[in-house]
């Protein structure tokens, strides 16, 4: 069975109901995206195997607990591994829609490795067997590479014992046709400082080594209170282990609010992998974690200060072409089935991210 979700949608800008009660919508172009999708994504999945992060990811107290990364080889300039940063040599296989894969694709375009580096999109919708290279879907690239239909195969060339989740990002080597790694903290890190020669923005430091102890000291916070704790919440199967991961959210939003009170970024005046790291769960949150993962004690746009952030960084130069939120609303609301049976896909909300910041 073929489902066809029309799903309103522009890279930039959506409806959004004025802060000013007699004002009007403001109204901006939108695209009418015919999305063809699998009837169920369940299907043809083996009993034994699990593509997707959740099935195998809950504890029997209900708490989402995500398991680590697979494979963890690093590239390095210096030739201390066997991987070294060359042209042409790497390739990405990320989705649109998760925010562990955006962090490498804006990682990618700010320090400008469009060049160096390929990418190829998946189909948004996850099926139990993993991310699928179905390029039917708008956007969604196929495998340019090598071919391949789904990304368990590239799991599966890589080690052919390989057992778990079939996680995104992927970063692939071309030439020994094998992942080097697929941990996006790593990725983004090794995209920053090992392709130098390669980048056409040589001069910015996501991780500059005067901050490297304050960004650590963020990411500590931020990634299981924020990043990770949206999906604690969605994925939570009992009301304390979702109540948890819901106070801890909110309470790590407050603190986010608080910081960026006193500073344009998290580490102040300089964007840094931190800010990164943060935008990829604020970009999605009112789209999609405020009904789909119940976290809706208040938005971002309640925020003022993590509203005007988000907006700052959706229109740096380069971030706003890897912001498809098209492949974001039909991921979550499609895939995951066990939150969303009927697979609708909400309309809403209204959201302007090109309206000023005010944050210069």
């Amino acid at each position: 069975m073929v489902i066809r979700d029309r799903v309103w949608f522009n890279s930039a800008r959506f409806w959004q109901k004025s802060e000013r009660p007699n004002e009007p919508l403001l109204q901006a172009p939108a695209k009418l995206l015919d999305v063809e999708l699998s009837g169920d994504p369940n299907v043809g999945a083996k009993e034994d195997s699990y593509g997707n992060t959740w099935e195998s990811e809950v504890t029997q107290d209900g708490e989402f607990v995500r398991h680590q990364t697979s494979f963890r080889s690093q590239i390095r300039a210096d030739g201390s591994t066997d991987f070294a940063p060359e042209t042409g040599r790497y390739h990405l296989y990320v989705s649109y829609a998760c925010p562990w894969a955006h962090r490498t694709l804006i990682a990618r375009k700010l320090k400008g490795l469009e060049q160096a580096i390929s990418f190829d999109v998946v189909d948004p919708v996850l099926p139990s067997t993993g991310w699928s290279l179905n390029s039917s879907a708008p956007g969604a690239k196929g495998d340019t590479v090598n071919g391949f239909q789904d990304l368990r195969e590239a799991y599966q060339a890589s080690n052919s014992s390989f057992e778990g989740a079939i996680t995104v990002p992927v970063l692939w080597d071309k030439q020994t046709r094998q992942i080097v790694n697929n941990e996006s903290a790593e990725i983004l890190r090794m995209f920053n400082s090992e392709f130098q020669h390669c980048a056409s923005n040589r001069d910015l430091d996501l991780y500059p080594e005067g901050r490297r102890k304050q960004i650590d000291e963020l990411n500590d916070w931020i990634y299981p209170g924020i990043n990770n704790g949206v999906y604690r919440c969605g994925f939570a199967t009992k009301q304390a282990a979702y109540s948890a991961a819901f106070k801890e959210l909110f309470s790590a939003l407050d603190r986010a609010e608080e910081v960026l009170a006193s500073s344009r970024y998290l580490t102040g005046s300089t964007l840094t992998e931190a800010d990164v790291r943060l935008f990829t769960t604020l970009v999605r949150f009112d789209s999609v974690y405020v009904a789909h993962f119940k976290c809706n004690l208040r938005r971002i746009v309640d925020y003022p200060n993590l509203w005007g952030y988000t907006r700052d960084l959706f229109q740096t130069k380069g971030v706003a072409e890897t912001v498809n939120m098209s492949h974001i609303k039909t991921h979550y609301f499609v895939s995951h089935r066990q939150i969303n049976p009927s697979r609708i896909i909400p309309d809403g909300p209204a959201l302007d991210f090109e309206s000023p910041h005010g944050r210069d």
